[in-house]
């Protein structure tokens, strides 16, 4: 079996901390057509340069019904500027259009099989996996990016057609497991394309 999630798989359930102090499950999201899960922290330099292009996808597909969902599944024992607390600060400061979810225990980073960090699932109205991978080639600068994927595929989603790129490999850090030193990936974890 794959570390990542394979296409058509179904979104694992979860049960998370936000920013907002809620406890959220897969199940409160339902009353969307579509859902993005992406894989995000507070201090990657990928992460940092891109949230504003992602926040602009965010924004432009709101009114089409897919809704954002962040997950920091970083451990601040590795990083601590991805403690909870900062999640919180963050979002004060920045006010970004998602739910933004603390992955304490990493099992959700596990289940979904997240790589990098950003690290994007889109699911349809099943909840069937149809994209996974990176929003744009160059994530770090969004402005020099030749390519811009996760938009592709939303476009395509929305309009009901099939992804024409369905797996794109995460550009970016990789997820800070617990107990690991910073750049330690899991031997089952691999590019996914």
């Amino acid at each position: 079996m794959a570390f990542t999630l394979d296409i058509g798989a179904a979104a694992p359930g979860f049960k998370l901390k936000a920013t907002d102090g809620k406890v959220y499950e897969l199940t409160d999201f339902d009353k969307h057509s579509f859902l993005v899960i992406f894989f995000t922290c507070n201090h990657c330099p990928y992460v940092l340069g891109s949230d504003e292009y992602t926040r602009k996808i965010a924004d432009r597909f709101a009114d089409k019904d897919v809704k954002f969902v962040g997950i920091n599944s970083n451990s601040p024992n590795t990083y601590p500027e991805d403690s909870y607390e900062h999640m919180v600060k963050r979002m004060e400061e920045y006010n970004f259009p998602w739910v933004y979810l603390y992955d304490e225990t990493q099992e959700t980073a596990v289940d979904y099989g997240a790589l990098r960090t950003p690290h994007f699932f889109v699911f349809d109205e099943d909840r069937k996996l149809v994209y996974t991978g990176r929003s744009v080639d160059n994530p770090k600068n969004t402005a020099l990016a030749k390519t811009n994927e996760l938009e592709e595929a939303l476009m395509e989603l929305v309009d009901g057609k099939d992804i024409s790129r369905p797996v794109t490999n995460p550009i970016g850090c990789n997820v800070k497991w617990d107990g690991k030193e910073a750049h330690w990936m899991p031997p089952e974890a691999c590019d996914l394309v």
